[in-house]
């Protein structure tokens, strides 16, 4: 299987890059190809512009050159993982503007919808499973993530992990993250 791998946090020397590491060895380990998308390190501007505006009246609509780039890249690859931190119980501004451009309509939703098969969003949070729950954060980015926008976009198999606990400095702590993101990758296609 192929798998495109987006991740999405400014620093490659964070957590979240070591994490995006350990996965793409676990999906390696376990016979997959996989592309690293570092979408800080492409530059890719998240703002939506005019150019990249869903247009309902078209039934085939083409979007600027950067969009068209990473629409090629996505259909070269048969099932996606997203790598971020959560910041304010979301994903980080420059993720959301990649999907609201590159996930557009007669693309991901409207006229056609994504091939993919599966999506892994491997979520890291500074806070604990409890925390999270308190007020159900949990479940709303779990929804979010799951029906608002991958079942939206066609992609039936579509599952959040979180990382918890990411702020801790504790080796063995970030030891255990990082076999978790190991083994989610190696076993990316057995969910």
């Amino acid at each position: 299987m192929k798998v495109l791998t987006v991740v999405s946090h400014p620093r490659q020397d964070s957590l979240t890059f070591a994490v995006a590491k350990r996965f793409e060895q676990g999906l390696k380990d376990a016979g997959h190809e996989t592309e690293i998308l570092d979408l800080h390190r492409i530059g890719f501007d998240p703002v939506l512009w005019e150019a990249d505006e869903p247009d309902w009246l078209k039934k085939n609509q083409t979007f600027s050159p950067e969009v068209e780039r990473e629409i090629a890249r996505m259909k070269e690859h048969d099932a996606l993982a997203y790598i971020y931190p959560l910041w304010w119980y979301s994903m980080p501004a420059m993720l959301m503007g990649y999907i609201e451009r590159v996930w557009n309509y007669g693309f991901a939703y409207g006229t056609s919808k994504l091939h993919h098969g599966r999506v892994l969003w491997l979520i890291l949070a500074g806070a604990s499973p409890e925390q999270l729950a308190k007020r159900g954060y949990d479940k709303m980015i779990e929804h979010f993530q799951n029906i608002s926008l991958a079942n939206y976009a066609g992609i039936e198999n579509s599952k959040v992990e979180f990382l918890y606990e990411t702020l801790k400095r504790d080796p063995e702590h970030i030891k255990s993250l990082l076999d978790q993101a190991y083994n989610q990758g190696f076993n990316y296609a057995n969910d």
